[in-house]
């Protein structure tokens, strides 16, 4: 039975689970996005913003606390110079989960995580409306109809103007 099992424990023990999951945050913190398994995904949330929500305060126990948890410099300096600077007035919610789709080799679900404040593209892309099967055919009859009542509207004026040269 399953009581008061609360988090995935991703078919591995604590400590690989463990240095799993710090490896995926370092990977995280120095690239700003990675693309995994969606259950990794979950868990790496659940694991991760924690640890970046402890970056807000720089001091020396933050340092070390998150030092404890990812065991590397170079992302703690990452995380603590550059990423809290953008984190710094957000109240929580730092990482979005994107689904991908399917793995072909295993049918398991990709997605990508990333940091909200450093896709730039994600914030300025429009958003396209889904088509249905339906809303297709009357699409296409619609696109088919202003192109065949355009070059009835527009006036044909290029035989004079290549007329005019020669005749000079």
């Amino acid at each position: 039975m399953r009581h008061n099992k609360k988090f995935n424990h991703l078919s591995r023990k604590a400590a690989h689970r463990n240095s799993m999951l710090a490896n995926m945050t370092i990977s995280l913190i120095m690239h700003k996005r990675i693309e995994t398994t969606l259950a990794k995904a979950k868990a790496l949330r659940v694991y991760a913003e924690p640890i970046i929500n402890r970056a807000k305060k720089d001091d020396t126990n933050s340092r070390r606390v998150v030092f404890s948890y990812l065991q590397n410099k170079e992302a703690v300096t990452e995380l603590f110079k550059e990423i809290s600077q953008k984190i710094a007035d957000r109240p929580g919610g730092y990482l979005r989960i994107i689904k991908l789709g399917i793995r072909k080799s295993d049918a398991t679900e990709m997605a990508f995580i990333e940091f909200v404040d450093y896709d730039e593209n994600m914030a300025k892309t429009v958003k396209k409306a889904t088509k249905t099967r339906r809303s297709r055919k009357s699409a296409a009859e619609k696109t088919a109809a202003p192109a065949a009542e355009a070059p009835a509207e527009a006036p044909v004026e290029e035989a004079p103007a290549a007329e005019a040269p020669a005749a000079e």
